[in-house]
């Protein structure tokens, strides 16, 4: 079953999930891997290491509530991880993950927030880029 989801009159671009996949690249945007990592690390951006670990021997403090993002591209496809960035709830509706690309349905959101998504298409995409690849050192 597919469900189509963003799109007119709303500032997310539409995408469409099967199964537990987002197989399309959002907007038909190509991601930077380089770009994906400087996300992932930078805590005032993502906050993905708030929860998460990985290949980042210069950040401090990395969270250990969620799985490892250390060679998460062999474990998940492009569009199971760009699922689960884009919206973790739907894979599993008891997640703690932030949906970084919802608007809709949230609660107790910053006022630099409201109507917006945490991260962009081309952010998502350049985390999916980087975590398609992320290895440990």
């Amino acid at each position: 079953m597919a469900l189509l989801l963003g799109g007119a009159g709303d500032i997310l671009a539409p995408y469409e999930v099967v199964g537990d996949t987002i197989a399309t690249p959002l907007d038909g945007m190509v991601g930077d891997a380089v770009r994906g990592r400087a996300i992932v690390v930078a805590r005032q951006v993502s906050t993905c290491l708030l929860c998460h670990a990985g290949p980042f021997p210069e950040a401090g403090f990395q969270g250990d509530i969620g799985p490892s993002l250390t060679d998460v591209g062999d474990r998940l496809s492009r569009g199971q991880i760009r699922l689960r960035v884009v919206n973790a709830a739907v894979v599993n509706p008891e997640t703690v993950m932030p949906s970084f690309y919802r608007t809709a349905g949230l609660v107790r959101v910053g006022r630099q927030w409201e109507g917006r998504p945490l991260l962009d298409a081309q952010q998502i995409e350049d985390v999916v880029a980087f975590l398609a690849i992320s290895r440990a050192p």
